[in-house]
């Protein structure tokens, strides 16, 4: 039972690694067998097929990124506000690390996955979208907090979570396209000022 776990999690992380890299579409079974040192057969024991795997390698990317970005981002020993200003800064460090290390910007995996597939795969598409809409909810929280202390005025703070989630989200495109993580840290800086009135800030 555990080597089954450590197949599948190998095929999982191979495939991860991969289609972050380059794309959905351009990655095949054949290169992620090889890459996990796995056989074709030991794939389709654990994916009917390759959307099932891009289904687990979409829920393993949610995982990563709460560890890595939002549970360090909006642990609350900072105020709300600043909560959401360390978000920008960790998704900085995570894509300037990403840089260093790979030559290239990755962009978020979720708008990746959801450019890429959305029109052609509506299970994948309807994954992605889940997964964004659930992102959204730390900023919604942080925000709301930030209302209750007085630090904003009354507001949507869902869509306003919304709004700042989509900001980032075009941060990364921009940081991607322009292979540059400075972009993120520049334009982060930028995301409460959209928010917050002038008179409070």
């Amino acid at each position: 039972m555990e080597a089954n776990r450590d197949t599948r999690q190998r095929i999982i992380s191979a495939a991860l690694e991969l289609m972050y890299a380059r794309s959905y579409n351009e990655v095949g079974v054949q290169e992620i067998c090889d890459h996990a040192s796995v056989k074709k057969g030991s794939f389709y024991h654990f994916f009917p097929s390759k959307r099932d795997l891009a289904l687990a390698v979409l829920e393993q990317s949610q995982i990563l990124m709460s560890e890595k970005i939002i549970s360090t981002s909006f642990a609350d020993d900072l105020p709300p506000l600043a909560r959401i200003e360390r978000f920008f800064t960790t998704l900085y460090e995570f894509h300037k690390l990403a840089k260093e290390n790979s030559g290239h910007v990755p962009g978020c995996p979720f708008g990746n996955f959801g450019s890429e597939m959305s029109t052609l795969d509506d299970e994948i598409r309807n994954k992605v979208n889940g997964i964004l809409g659930a992102s959204e909810k730390p900023f919604e929280k942080a925000l709301a907090e930030a209302v209750e202390r007085g630090e904003l005025p009354a507001i949507d703070t869902a869509a306003t979570a919304r709004a700042i989630f989509a900001y980032a989200e075009g941060i990364m495109v921009y940081a991607k396209t322009g292979n540059d993580p400075e972009l993120i840290r520049e334009l982060g800086k930028h995301a409460l000022k959209l928010i917050v009135p002038a008179n409070m800030q």
